[in-house]
């Protein structure tokens, strides 16, 4: 017997949140016939889980392509599990990392955290950052001086720009095809463009063009990555950051990361999440 959902992870509240295709089934599905069900759905992931001893096999796909790890499909992914089996944490074997998610049910949203791969992350190359600015538009002085471009990951690679202004994100654009090839040349499964409002509070827009989407509302997985970074440079997080992304699509999302003191170890990210009719 085989289930598929459809639930919006990182929501505020009953609001908001990135969509995602949850699956659940006895067995996966082969590669092919779960990049179809992907593009079918066609939210920027759905997961496909199955029982694996006591923990469950996940794999995501978009509607273009797989991706080794995607956060907001496992927040949701958490949610459909508590609601079938119960308040507790789920073990989850991915393609390249042993991970796990926790739900907890709340009336009619439902609280879930992940623990994300391990995370890294390094300067970014100076031909790809002008590429990424000359892509969207900006300008060298758009970027904020207190973050450095950077590469970044935990669990898949994204490309983080750091811009001085709210209003320079907010003007965010760029020739759809054009992000893909780039994405695809650099290996980039996001670009994650970021204005710190706060030390602790962040906004955020993610272009996601490699998987066959513009924009995602919500990405859990760059958000692992960017507290890894964060803490790979001695930012002053305290211990914590908040995300708010979406609110420039009409989606407001919610993302809470919490950030560990070792190097390179996972990411607690957390949100809300909310199942969705049809």
């Amino acid at each position: 017997m085989t289930t598929l959902l459809r639930i919006a992870a990182f929501s505020d509240g009953n609001t908001g949140g990135n969509p995602a295709g949850v699956w659940i089934g006895n067995a996966l599905p082969d590669a092919a016939a779960m990049q179809e069900i992907a593009a079918e759905v066609g939210f920027s992931e759905t997961a496909f889980a199955a029982p694996d001893g006591k923990a469950w096999r996940v794999r995501y796909f978009s509607p273009a392509m797989e991706v080794p790890f995607c956060g907001h499909a496992t927040i949701a992914l958490g949610a459909a599990l508590a609601h079938r089996f119960g308040d507790r944490s789920f073990g989850l074997h991915l393609n390249d990392a042993v991970i796990s998610v926790s739900g907890q049910r709340d009336g009619s949203t439902i609280a879930a955290a992940l623990q994300s791969p391990p995370t890294h992350s390094a300067p970014l190359d100076a031909s790809l950052r002008d590429a990424l600015l000359d892509l969207f538009g900006y300008a060298s002085g758009d970027l904020d001086p207190k973050l450095r471009p950077a590469k970044i990951h935990g669990g898949a690679d994204h490309a983080l720009l750091p811009l001085r202004s709210r209003d320079a994100l907010a003007r965010m654009t760029y020739e759809f095809e054009r992000g893909r090839a780039l994405m695809e040349q650099a290996g980039l499964v996001t670009i994650a463009l970021v204005n710190a409002e706060t030390p602790r509070l962040f906004h955020v827009r993610n272009a996601f063009a490699a998987g066959g989407v513009v924009e995602d509302p919500a990405t859990g997985a760059a958000a692992a990555a960017f507290a890894g970074y964060l803490r790979d440079i001695g930012w002053p997080h305290g211990g914590a950051i908040d995300i708010v992304q979406g609110e420039d699509m009409g989606a407001r999302s919610l993302i809470r990361a919490v950030i560990g003191e070792t190097k390179g170890s996972s990411i607690k990210v957390s949100g809300t999440a909310r199942f969705m009719e049809g």
